[in-house]
């Protein structure tokens, strides 16, 4: 079961540090996969018809620990790969769809903060994206007319590669302010105007909060609003393709957060903001954009406050007579995450124990025999078909070998017969899943 790969000590400690602090690591997902992947085939499916200019919209549905975050993360690095720019955002009581004092907004600003690419993967992304572009419009002018990045003629030709990107965003919907503001960034790009350059972001940003403050500073009379921000991000995904990128991906988690909101109309608006972003990737209205969604099945399938309680949503959502686990559409809008199997946390946990041994320069000394005694115990436990999941299993696991390593006298033996493991590893079992822990799979 030993890992081949040799994996880098800066991505090990990261990718041990991250799980066994319950969260999933950001970097070297690549050594830790297992399973899933029936469900990255069908995703990466829909990156193809991004980038050739069409839409996507997914749900991925699974209980708390069953991997929805990773998948995420796993797509997420990929599309980088592929040159796309990704946005994500987790929802909260401050960050929703649509509201009436700014969350709406909120969740937009974290998504633009969010931008992403594979050169700038942690975020903050779109001041790096517009400078680049407007470099390679100059070098492309500059090998085509045959002039030198300093002489005066070239911003002219410049000028009407600019226009011309610009020009073709007119057509959508608030278009002609958007390839306005672009169209000023370039300018002030050119002419060392730091201070325009960053109202414009500002600007993009959604940091605007006055009419009168946007046109005294760039021009312009609108704003980006509660009710508008989504148009927004279709622009964007159309602008970033004339930039030279795939297309966009925007990740969008923690959906619970709409079903726990208490007030039934507020709950709508923000189902009614999920149908129009829906309508519009199926019907051709968005291009070079896809949409993924996670949340939970109570979130999903609630005839009283879930997704489904929105009528409209829950007639295209629906899973139809044949799917049932195991044997799911993959096809559909919504896919549904089953439980990893004790055998690919079998499988999981010999990985694991190839990078701690790689981190900490030992020869791996458990067995396949060890592995899966560790395993049976965590999945022989009473409630553990319902109850137990990946992140439990996997920090048991790293500090098993977190105790080995540091006390060579132990035996795995020893820890796993302990009264102390037995007790605090059926106390988890016994008590509630957590909601907010980060779900580990793929």
């Amino acid at each position: 079961m030993n890992e081949n790969r040799k994996v880098p000590k800066r991505i090990a400690s990261a990718v041990l540090n991250s799980l066994k602090g319950g969260v999933v690591p950001r970097i070297g997902l690549p050594y830790i996969t297992v399973g899933r992947k029936n469900e990255i085939a069908a995703l990466l499916h829909d990156v193809d018809i991004i980038e050739e200019g069409g839409a996507s919209f997914r749900f991925i549905v699974g209980r708390y620990g069953s991997g929805k975050s990773f998948l995420l993360q796993t797509i997420r690095n990929y599309v980088m790969d592929r040159g796309f720019i990704v946005a994500d955002a987790d929802l909260s009581p401050e960050r929703r769809l649509s509201g009436t004092r700014g969350q709406g907004l909120a969740t937009y600003r974290e998504l633009i903060g969010n931008l992403s690419t594979k050169t700038r993967p942690e975020g903050g992304a779109l001041t790096l994206v517009l400078d680049r572009w407007i470099s390679a419009v100059q070098s492309e002018a500059a090998a085509e007319t045959g002039l030198s990045l300093a002489d005066p003629a070239l911003a002219a030709e410049v000028d009407k590669k600019i226009l011309k990107v610009t020009a073709s965003l007119n057509e959508l919907v608030h278009g002609f302010e958007f390839a306005r503001l672009i169209s000023a960034y370039y300018h002030a790009y050119l002419s060392g105007d730091d201070d325009t350059k960053a109202k414009v972001i500002r600007w993009f940003r959604g940091e605007y909060t006055l009419k009168r403050e946007a046109r005294e500073d760039l021009g312009v009379s609108i704003l980006i609003t509660d009710d508008d921000w989504y148009d927004y991000l279709k622009l964007f995904a159309v602008f970033f393709r004339l930039a030279g990128y795939a297309g966009m991906m925007i990740m969008v988690d923690e959906l619970v957060n709409i079903y726990k909101i208490p007030n039934s109309i507020t709950r709508q608006y923000n189902y009614e903001k999920i149908l129009t972003m829906y309508n519009d990737t199926l019907q051709g209205k968005a291009r070079y954009l896809g949409i993924i969604m996670g949340c939970t099945p109570q979130a999903l399938e609630d005839r009283r406050k879930g997704i489904y309680s929105y009528e409209a949503l829950k007639s295209r959502l629906s899973e139809g007579k044949f799917s049932r686990p195991g044997a799911r559409d993959l096809l559909a809008p919504v896919i549904r995450l089953d439980p990893l199997t004790a055998e690919e946390m079998l499988v999981l946990c010999g990985k694991l124990s190839a990078i701690h041994a790689g981190l900490y320069g030992y020869e791996p000394t458990l067995t396949d025999t060890d592995l899966a005694g560790f395993i049976r115990l965590e999945y022989e436990r009473i409630g553990a078909d319902t109850n137990i999941t990946p992140r439990e299993v996997i920090r048991d696991f790293i500090e098993l070998l977190d105790i080995l390593w540091q006390n060579p006298g132990t035996t795995i033996e020893g820890l796993l017969g302990s009264d102390d493991f037995t007790f605090a590893a059926s106390e988890a079992i016994s008590g509630e899943a957590e909601e907010d822990f980060a779900e580990f799979t793929i």
